[in-house]
């Protein structure tokens, strides 16, 4: 966990400096510029998960994971940012690290999207859910995420944080990209859907965090699958 924590905060330290370089720039190639920002944010990510030897039977319990996560938005199109793709990320992640939460995360959202469409809104999609899963096995071994009430505490907070990054890609795609008041306007209009996607968190985790983390530690221990 602590070689991963190196490639994280390079990610991390890369995609602040990179915002606040796009920001100060003039010439107003914001979205173009945010898709070379995300994919020199994930490479370090990406890298560090090319460097660990997997096993066949790993890459398939990934691709399955990704696969429930991805299908699990469609029930629930119809209601804008109620899914349960946080919760099974953050549960993936709880029993499994840092590693497989992030590529299930960036995975689901991009497969997902083969559904709902693609375009310049999934790297960011994939960039936020794959946060979700690398900070949720990041954390895992922490007291708050042992308990019950802070793993739904962390659900409900990346809820926010997760809509907040998406809007940085929709403030992008606008002339006025960094106007301090369309920014206002964008983070108050979207207050709604991400407590609604906050509150889904929580009851997601709620609902599937007893079965879901028993059927995936005992799959976990019993085929040795992604040890740290």
């Amino acid at each position: 966990m602590v070689r991963f924590r190196f490639p994280l905060l390079i990610a991390l330290g890369l995609f602040v400096a990179g915002l606040a370089l796009t920001s100060a720039l003039k010439d107003r190639h914001y979205m173009l510029l945010s898709l070379v920002l995300l994919a020199v944010t994930l490479l370090p990510l990406f890298i560090r998960l090319e460097r660990r030897p997997l096993e066949s039977r790993e890459l398939v319990l990934l691709a399955v994971l990704s696969a429930v996560a991805a299908v699990s938005r469609i029930p629930f199109a119809a209601l804008p940012s109620v899914k349960p793709v946080s919760a099974i990320v953050i549960l993936s992640a709880y029993v499994f690290g840092a590693e497989a939460g992030f590529i299930i995360g960036a995975v689901a959202a991009l497969v997902s999207n083969i559904y709902f469409g693609q375009g310049p809104w999934t790297p960011w999609q994939m960039f936020a859910w794959g946060m979700v899963g690398l900070t949720a096995g990041w954390l895992r071994n922490t007291w708050w995420m042992k308990k019950k009430g802070g793993m739904l505490a962390f659900g409900f907070v990346w809820g926010f944080v997760f809509g907040w990054i998406m809007n940085i890609w929709y403030l992008i795609s606008l002339p006025d990209a960094f106007s301090w008041g369309l920014v206002t306007a964008a983070y108050a209009s979207s207050f709604y859907l991400d407590l609604a996607h906050a509150l889904s968190n929580v009851f997601f985790l709620a609902v599937l965090a007893g079965g879901w983390t028993k059927v995936l530690k005992r799959f976990r221990k019993k085929y040795g699958l992604l040890q740290e």
